[in-house]
């Protein structure tokens, strides 16, 4: 029943794919642009995983089905506080200062700060986020982008 189901949906998946990147040729590159980067690589994966079900070998099956409990101690609970304050940060910096501030300023202090990494690298990959965000956006498909709040209210934009 498992691979049935599992089957199923990836079919499902690559006929809707499939469908949004015929259905994106014919827009203007820009409108296009968003499917097409989405679809072909999810058309991609969804066959891919059709091809496992079909050739894939069966799980092993281990004696009797063990009961599964989820568990949420201190550290889950953490963990989980840590995230959701680093995504709404994000989101507040996003709102305050922009998009195109709040992206590099988000990598260098997560880096530095989350993944206590060292300052090069921590540099080097803000750096290369802001390069990609800069050269894809601005330089390529010339999305503006509205200033933040703080810009706003200071005359910046």
């Amino acid at each position: 029943m498992h691979k049935n189901a599992s089957l199923a949906l990836s079919v499902l998946i690559m006929i809707v794919s499939a469908y949004g990147v015929v259905a994106a040729i014919a827009w203007p590159w820009k409108a296009a642009l968003f499917p097409l980067v989405i679809g072909i690589p999810l058309f991609c994966l969804a066959a891919a995983e059709a091809l496992w079900t079909i050739f894939g070998a069966a799980p092993a099956q281990e004696g009797e089905a063990k009961d599964f409990r989820l568990s949420i101690g201190n550290q889950t609970a953490r963990r989980t506080l840590v995230a959701t304050g680093w995504i709404l940060g994000f989101f507040g910096a996003i709102v305050l200062l922009g998009f195109p501030v709040a992206v590099p300023l988000f990598v260098f202090l997560y880096l530095k700060l989350q993944g206590r990494e060292g300052w090069l690298l921590s540099i080097a990959m803000t750096a290369a986020v802001w390069g990609v965000f800069y050269g894809l956006f601005d330089l390529l498909l010339h999305l503006p982008f509205p200033a933040g709040w703080l810009a706003s209210w200071f005359g910046f934009s």
